[in-house]
């Protein structure tokens, strides 16, 4: 994100936890470094934007109680962490009592972000959001989309998470009809050439299955690949909020349970299952091998 923001002219400060990292930044770019959060503040001119690009919970928590007293008022702090959405909103609340200014910035786009730009989704006061438009309109795809202005405090995160809850279940959706297609082995099904077909005129075709036909075609078979897909907290808030708000959210929640069971979430269980078929019906167990 910093190369692509001093690609487009904006002035940046950047702090790492590794200066090494920023170092290297500031030689490539022209950027300025600093060593430390304070050295930040300071070398910025009021009043300031601190863009945090750092793991959600309580590493974010932190930078935010560290960075809040150097601030004055009228600075403004953006969260680019997939944050909670309810902890954005206390934030927003609490530094607004400071006299910050506070926005949540939901990012997509990965590591493809420098060459396509990001999508924004931030959440906020509008005069917050208007002081942030010049380096948005840099970070984001083109300078008229690609981003938004999605509503108080917590909407921008709001957003993105059910944004990373359409993810999951678009991926789970990929994953299961391919797997199925490489099931039927006696009709020898090439993945990599109906995946790049389906990519042309197709109403399946994304930038996900983009990225399938493009490791399809490197290798079909995937035996390097442990079957094995974590979960970020994000699958779980989107689940969590459709139960609080009684709103059937069936594929999103399935999805994220599925990586549950990819993870031997499911293993302890399918053994009670094993033994109560035998204590019924007499069927034999398969040894653990």
């Amino acid at each position: 994100m910093a190369r692509r923001l001093r690609r487009g002219g904006i002035t940046v400060v950047a702090y790492n936890r590794d200066f090494a990292v920023t170092r290297a930044l500031a030689d490539e770019t022209a950027l300025t470094p600093a060593e430390s959060p304070e050295q930040l503040v300071r070398s910025l001119a009021p009043p300031r934007a601190v863009w945090l690009m750092l793991p959600a919970g309580s590493v974010t928590e932190e930078h935010i109680t560290r960075l809040a007293p150097l601030l004055a008022r009228d600075d403004l702090i953006v969260d680019g962490a997939n944050s909670y959405y309810k902890d954005s909103m206390r934030r927003g609340a609490s530094l607004a009592q400071r006299g910050l200014k506070f926005v949540d910035a939901g990012v997509s786009g990965g590591v493809w972000g420098l060459a396509n730009g990001y999508a924004l989704m931030l959440g906020g006061a509008a005069d917050a959001v208007k002081r942030l438009e010049p380096a948005v309109r840099v970070l984001a795809p083109a300078a008229d989309r690609g981003w938004l202005h999605c509503g108080p405090s917590g909407a921008g995160h709001f957003v993105k998470m059910v944004h990373n809850g359409i993810e999951y279940g678009m991926m789970q959706a990929y994953a299961e009809g391919l797997g199925l297609l490489k099931a039927r082995e006696d009709f020898n099904l090439d993945l990599a050439a109906i995946t790049e077909m389906w990519r042309h005129g197709s109403v399946v075709r994304s930038w996900l299955l983009d990225l399938t036909a493009e490791f399809l075609a490197r290798d079909a078979e995937l035996g390097d690949v442990e079957p094995y897909v974590a979960d970020s907290g994000e699958g779980r808030w989107t689940a969590i909020e459709a139960i609080e708000q009684g709103v059937p959210a069936p594929v999103m929640s399935l999805a994220l349970m599925m990586r549950f069971a990819s993870q031997g979430k499911t293993d302890y269980a399918a053994r009670l299952l094993a033994l109560m078929r035998k204590g019924f019906g007499g069927h034999a167990i398969k040894p653990k091998t």
